[in-house]
């Protein structure tokens, strides 16, 4: 008896020594043995394991082509062959980067490189693993407010070293142009020159990250194609999240050489970027062999996902998949890899958007969770916005309509912002939302420079009526040419439907007193087009309320006429200084002093409907014999 157990314990050794020289540990609790480059050469022969097919990685053989010395700073590039029946057909292929690969059964590195398009063998660059482990072993920055910060926000944070003006947490995405000026497509530009890839025309390039996308429309795909592609990532429809369920027969841990699902959004519109698991240590785990953006620390949710398909293509071939578990966040976007923590939770905010007067639409409201990115949030409100317009209300038809959206922010309560426009042979879409007052708030507030703040949501109410409610302005009658200074004086605008006859207002307003003895100009115009003057703000508080002071409302015509200067200083406007005031308030010994504005008299009149168009006329001002 005590021999057959001495032979079983034998046995036991022996399986255990020959699994350790195939499969590596697929949760990585123990580390995995590596060879370091330098061990590597021509003509050796191992495997890698990817998902090619629902959620179990499977092997692929590899053959080393060679190493290519300082391929990347301090770092080499492996090149192998990967013969096998899918790939051979495939080629290389986004999705499979961060595939481990694998030598004398030690973990090398991961498959992470492509040659320009129309490659035609089997033939990918593997990042060796060490910088990778020194990623995945490198430390979140204490404080980091994305990971952090899902507490009560702190009164004050403390300012960083190199922006000593501002307190709030800068990103490598982060928008920095002057607060309450956020331009969503400018913010995509810089970050394109920033974080722009290699040129494709290059022989060996990262695999781009293919960007699934689910519940979203053509002109939508366009946008986002648009936003993201300049920043290396590939946006393509392919199904995004499976609607924000989780499959219950789903893994419940990321493995070695499974997929990886970088999340930017979920629920009924969803995106996510696809890749694969290198290495697995505890609860956390690399992947990629590559950047996603390069932009170091980070903080989006992360999901298991489900392979359904490898794209073939002559160009790029790709995996097709869905995320269908979500856990933990990525914390790392670096050069050689990324890194994801199963125990963070990347902070994220609801976006709600119910559409009225669209008799007949099957789907009405719509509900989608976003990363809370300083760029990604933006744009990817503007799509799942769009998306669910697009779904809702894509008629050729003319139509008016009318977006009334909440912004809710934590510790500064909500506001609410109203989008409006005249859409002529079909409704507006996710560009056009780009520019929105909802989306500019957005970005204005998640970028501000003075605390870090925490979205608590979006509700976006969507009112359409198919008929143009728009007046054509189209002239003005002077009926007082010459007035008193400080007395009343009127004009006839001109109003011209779409369709019917014209119709007509006279506007009455007051001349100021300051103006006698002037001809002055009298501008008539929509409400909407006119931004009254606001300081610039010098807190979020200050931030929020501009931004439901953008414009005049939208139904309006007013009148306009210019007058004396005003200044704005410290967050106040002073309007209709004299002069001898505003040489006083010229500074002697600081070149920081008010900064001089335009003041106008202006005066507001309701409109039933969206006036198109402006005018002027001149007045004479007479003087009043006291």
């Amino acid at each position: 008896m005590k021999n057959f157990v001495v032979v079983q314990a034998a046995i036991a050794v022996g399986i255990a020594a020959a699994l350790g020289t195939s499969l590596p540990l697929a949760r990585g609790d123990a580390r995995s043995p590596t060879i370091a480059a330098s061990e590597i050469k021509e003509g050796m022969k191992g495997y890698g394991l990817t998902v090619f097919k629902g959620t179990e990685p499977e092997r692929f053989d590899v053959e080393v082509v060679g190493v290519l010395k300082n391929f990347r700073p301090a770092q080499e590039l492996i090149l192998v062959k990967t013969p096998h029946p899918r790939l051979n057909i495939t080629k290389n292929v986004r999705g499979m980067s961060g595939s481990p690969i694998y030598f004398d059964g030690r973990l090398a590195g991961a498959y992470a490189y492509s040659w320009a398009m129309f490659q035609t063998e089997p033939v990918a660059g593997v990042t060796p693993i060490a910088p990778m482990l020194a990623e995945l072993h490198r430390p979140i920055p204490p404080g980091f407010w994305p990971l952090e910060g899902q507490g009560v926000l702190p009164s004050a944070a403390p300012a960083t070293a190199h922006r000593p003006d501002k307190h709030a947490t800068l990103t490598p995405t982060s928008w920095d142009g002057a607060p309450g000026e956020y331009d969503l497509e400018a913010h995509a530009k810089k970050l394109a020159s920033r974080f722009s890839p290699p040129d494709p025309a290059r022989p060996l390039v990262p695999s781009a990250t293919p960007v699934m996308m689910g519940g979203v429309g053509d002109r939508t795909a366009d946008y986002v194609r648009k936003l993201f592609e300049p920043l290396g990532l590939d946006p393509m429809q392919g199904g995004g999240g499976g609607g924000g369920a989780q499959d219950p027969n789903a893994p419940m841990h990321f493995v070695d050489g499974g997929s990886l699902g970088v999340s930017y959004a979920s629920g009924d519109v969803s995106f996510f970027g696809l890749g694969t698991v290198t290495h697995v240590e505890g609860t956390r785990a690399c992947g990629f062999g590559h950047p996603m953006m390069e932009a170091g620390n980070m903080a989006f949710p992360t999901a298991i996902s489900r392979v359904l398909w490898i794209f073939a293509s002559d160009q790029h071939s790709s995996k097709i998949g869905e995320a269908i578990r979500p856990l933990g966040a990525l914390v790392q976007d670096r050069q050689s890899a990324v890194v994801l923590d199963e125990t963070k939770t990347a902070p994220t905010f609801p976006v709600h958007v119910e559409i009225k007067g669209v008799v007949g639409a099957p789907k009405l409201v719509w509900d989608a969770n976003i990363a809370e990115d300083k760029f990604m949030a933006p744009g990817i409100a503007a799509s799942v916005m769009g998306s669910a317009i697009e779904a809702t209300t894509s008629e050729r038809r003319d139509c008016t309509w009318k977006l009334v959206s909440k912004l809710k922010v934590r510790g500064h309560g909500e506001i609410v912002l109203e989008d409006f426009g005249i859409a002529i042979g079909g409704m507006l879409d996710a560009g056009e939302l780009g520019g929105s007052r909802i989306i500019r708030a957005l970005g204005d507030v998640i970028n501000n420079p003075w605390e870090d703040v925490k979205i608590e949501g979006i509700s976006s109410v969507l009112t359409v009526d198919y008929t143009r409610e728009v007046f054509r302005l189209r002239g003005v009658d002077l009926l007082d040419a010459v007035v008193d200074a400080g007395q009343d004086a009127r004009v006839r605008v001109k109003l011209f439907p779409l369709h019917g006859p014209e119709t007509s207002r006279i506007l009455q307003f007051k001349v100021p007193e300051e103006l006698a003895g002037k001809d002055v100009e009298v501008e008539i115009m929509p409400g909407y087009s006119i931004a009254p003057d606001v300081a610039s703000p010098e807190s979020l508080n200050e931030l929020l309320a501009n931004e439901t002071r953008a414009t005049l409302a939208p139904r309006t015509l007013v009148t306009q006429i210019k007058t004396a200067q005003g200044v704005v200083f410290h967050g106040h406007i002073a309007q209709h200084l004299p002069a001898f005031a505003m040489d006083a308030l010229r500074p002697t010994g600081t070149d920081t002093g008010p900064d001089a504005i335009t003041s106008y008299a202006r005066t507001v009149f309701p409109v039933d409907r969206y006036v198109d168009g402006h005018d002027k006329v001149k007045i004479k001002v007479r003087s009043i014999m006291r």
